[in-house]
């Protein structure tokens, strides 16, 4: 998932405080692709909004759920997908709350195609 880098950004050590887990934990998160920070022009590690909620979202996944961090890593691709899945949702409900003029010709003539129920 790539972070909204936009607003305010976090060093590793401040994430640590405010998720309460040890920086080392947030370096292992890093290191199996489960939270990509952005990096300074010194490489210093720097948290988005987006990416503490991740985190914090992996620790409730692991201590109160009791799901591994290989599950921690299937649920959040699934997540994932589900928020794109989405997002197509709503173009295409704009596209056809627009009507047949917002389809392109291939398109227009697939949709006489079909019979909406």
């Amino acid at each position: 998932m790539k972070a909204d880098r936009e607003g305010p950004l976090y060093h590793i050590s401040v994430v640590a405080r405010l998720v309460e887990c040890h920086p080392q934990t947030l370096r292992m998160y890093e290191r199996v692709g489960l939270v990509a920070p952005g990096r300074s022009e010194a490489n210093i590690r720097l948290y988005s909004e987006a990416d503490v909620a991740r985190v914090q979202q992996i620790k409730r996944l692991t201590q109160e759920l009791g799901v591994n961090l290989a599950g921690v890593e299937i649920v959040l691709r699934l997540l994932d997908r589900m928020e794109k899945m989405e997002a197509e949702i709503e173009r295409l409900h704009g596209v056809v709350a627009r009507g047949p003029r917002a389809l392109g010709p291939a398109q227009r003539r697939a949709a006489e195609k079909v019979e909406v129920v």
